[in-house]
């Protein structure tokens, strides 16, 4: 049975490196918005509260309503189609124990169970998966993806089941206990995630290595903010961000919001959104994030999207608020899509560091 987390896969084997292509499609937010449907604001750090999977089966399906990139995967024997259900797997084995998703439109029921799950030709055995039995609504109607393979650590599992990439781990499936991303800048194809290795044609120069500060997510120590070079000093404290594929944006510490909107020249619209003037791109600052000694630089070409409208440009920001801090207390940003496609990233589980490099 293949399910989405995207599209078709295919698998490219380099010295033990198994790569599985992303592409990139409208979010659920896009795709109900066009259809007049409007989703609420969802503050992404919601899904970083210590209570929020930790031994239950409850979680928001909103926290991913700005998920854009997608990979596929497959359960059970290969040769069964996506319409299969569990019960013409022969791998298949239930565990009698239920899950409850609440999101915008409605709510989705669900089932645990035990299946062979094969990653771009790494086959799991016996690893846990939720089975979805009722969802009401219009948002997995819309959604392209049948599913969320999680990479974070098990510590904030889902139900307290075992992950994916743990499974790999412990069944000794990996040349090296690492994952890595890499996100295709706008307008081009090309996306990644590769298991067991760094692939080295998707970046360019030195690799950046920080210490995880917490073994949920993968979090990482933000020592400071710079604005065209100059440092604003709202991390001498220290900050912490969550490196996260699964948010769209960057976000930024909602105390924060406005300080940097207004180095930008940003205007907030009568929708919420900051928008700036398309002919001032080139005169934008550049951002910069201070991370063990290292300053990873976003120009303006990774934090603003252009969209034509009715023959007009529209200039918006991609820099959304998080009303959260960090479980440790510290101002909390998140590197989503809008940083990573401005850096390779790698995660070392063996090591638990994350590793950035300018992308190619």
């Amino acid at each position: 049975m293949k399910c989405l987390v995207a599209v078709l896969v295919c698998v490219a084997l380099v010295e033990g490196l198994v790569r599985i292509p992303l592409n990139k499609h409208k979010s659920m937010r896009e795709a109900l918005r066009e259809k007049g449907i409007e989703l609420p604001y969802h503050d992404p750090a919601l899904k970083y509260q210590p209570d929020e999977f930790s031994t239950s089966a409850y979680m928001y399906i909103n926290n991913y309503a700005d998920t854009t990139y997608y990979g596929a995967i497959t359960l059970g024997p290969a040769t069964h189609t996506q319409s299969s259900t569990p019960r013409q797997s022969s791998t298949y084995s239930g565990i009698g124990k239920t899950f409850y998703l609440p999101y915008g439109a409605g709510s989705l029921y669900g089932t645990f169970g035990y299946d062979t799950v094969n990653v771009g030709g790494i086959e799991i055995n016996h690893q846990e998966i939720g089975l979805s039995t009722n969802e009401p609504g219009q948002v997995f109607v819309v959604a392209k993806f049948d599913g969320i393979l999680g990479l974070s650590y098990p510590s904030i599992s889902a139900g307290g089941e075992t992950p994916v990439m743990d499974n790999m781990i412990s069944q000794n499936l990996l040349s090296a206990n690492v994952f890595s991303f890499y996100l295709s800048r706008r307008g081009q194809q090309g996306s990644v995630l590769s298991f067991g290795g760094v692939d080295a044609s998707l970046y360019q120069g030195q690799i950046h290595w920080t210490p995880v500060t917490s073994e949920t997510y993968w979090q990482i120590g933000v020592q400071g903010f710079e604005i065209n070079g100059r440092e604003t000093g709202w991390c001498s404290q220290g900050c912490q961000s969550i490196v996260d594929t699964g948010t769209s944006t960057l976000t930024a510490p909602s105390q924060l919001i406005g300080h940097i909107m207004q180095a930008i020249g940003a205007q907030q619209s009568q929708y919420g959104m900051y928008m700036v003037d398309c002919s001032q791109l080139n005169n934008l600052p550049t951002l910069s994030f201070v991370v063990s000694g290292v300053a990873l630089h976003l120009p303006p070409s990774a934090y603003i999207t252009q969209r034509y409208q009715n023959g007009n440009q529209f200039c918006s920001v991609d820099i959304a608020p998080t009303y959260l801090p960090s479980r440790n207390g510290q101002p909390l940003w998140i590197f989503g899509d809008v940083f990573l496609r401005e850096y390779y990233s790698i995660y070392d589980r063996t090591n638990n560091r994350l590793g950035f490099a300018s992308a190619a």
